[in-house]
């Protein structure tokens, strides 16, 4: 039984509201009661997937990044944006499963929020059972009136511009993470009563951990700093026994790193030398989430979060962590 208060997130959102913004409308709390909504019912596809023809790929074939398309990537994308355009105070959304910004065209003059997100990040690992996640970010749009600006515009705003940020993990429980700027909490998906209920308050990433997180069969193809550093951790020489854990979901692995500390690392490659992942919609809010909850997060050059964004689907290096990990790791990189 939980000794935490029994406080719902949209609860939880509300008192921070009276506490730092007493003069709030409240359209923020409204805002992320559609994304809660949206995840729950990804969170009871993702539970019945197996039995119901969801698993597997969809009809569509590939998206724009060239990945194949499953079925619960569809479900969920259509599921966040048909309960974020309900909203009334969103004007924009992008999603990695749509090659360009989705205008709400009836909100399009006087929303005020632009969401991005991966509506289903590591859906190709549902039919193993593996965990899979939902990731978001929230900018506000620009309260300057002016009718030549262009959505994608609207949405190609730096890291640091985020007012909010988060991630739904569906794993053995369903967990709910987010930061508004002001430290990292995470509220779990009670079945019984359909509420996320606050259990992860105030989280802090350790300030060092024992596990690194890569992809280590791509090691060959890494820069040689990037491989010293692993072969590092694995001596022994950085004072601790280091163990290796990546399950493949970005989601799942961050989680990990988030509340147990140490490294995720997805470095440059032959075949992709500016990174695989996302800026917008997976480093952007991943890397808010670590550093408000005093961790890293940077390219191997610069924090995420400073990167100025060129496109909608930019991708980029993403090293993730604990500082004495991420320190570590910069002293290699010089």
């Amino acid at each position: 039984m939980s000794t935490f208060p029994m406080m719902t997130v949209q609860q939880h959102i509300l008192e921070e509201q009276r506490r730092l913004r007493p003069g709030a409308s409240g359209d923020f709390s409204w805002l992320l009661s559609g994304i809660t909504l949206a995840t729950k019912m990804i969170a009871a596809q993702v539970r019945r997937a197996g039995l119901v023809d969801i698993a597997g790929a969809a009809d569509e074939g590939k998206n724009v990044q060239g990945e194949i398309v499953q079925k619960l990537d569809v479900i969920a994308n259509q599921a966040l944006l048909q309960c974020l355009g309900n909203r009334g105070n969103v004007a924009v959304m992008a999603s990695e499963e749509n090659a360009e910004p989705v205008v709400v065209s009836r909100d399009w003059e006087n929303g005020t929020y632009v969401v991005i997100f991966d509506p289903l990040d590591g859906s190709s690992n549902i039919d193993v059972n593996v965990s899979v996640g939902t990731i978001f970010s929230i900018l506000r749009r620009s309260p300057e009136p002016d009718k030549y600006r262009t959505p994608l515009e609207d949405v190609l705003q730096p890291g640091l511009k985020q007012v909010a940020a988060g991630y739904v993990v569906y794993g053995s429980s369903t967990m709910f993470v987010y930061t508004a700027g002001n430290g990292v909490n995470g509220f779990t998906l009670d079945p019984a009563i359909g509420a996320y209920l606050i259990s992860h308050p105030n989280i802090t990433m350790p300030a060092h951990g024992s596990i690194y997180s890569v992809n280590e069969a791509n090691a060959d193809s890494f820069p040689e700093p990037y491989r010293k550093y692993l072969a590092h951790l694995k001596s022994g020489k950085a004072g601790r026994q280091y163990s290796s854990r990546y399950i493949g979901s970005l989601v799942a692995d961050f989680h990990r790193t988030l509340l147990k500390g140490g490294v995720f690392l997805y470095p440059p490659t032959s075949s992709h030398p500016k990174g695989k992942l996302r800026l917008m919609y997976e480093a952007n809010p991943i890397a808010f989430l670590a550093e408000q909850a005093q961790g890293v997060a940077t390219d191997g050059t610069r924090r995420i979060l400073e990167k100025p964004p060129e496109s909608l689907h930019e991708r980029t290096t993403l090293l993730v962590g604990s500082r004495t990990e991420l320190d570590l790791l910069k002293q290699f990189l010089k």
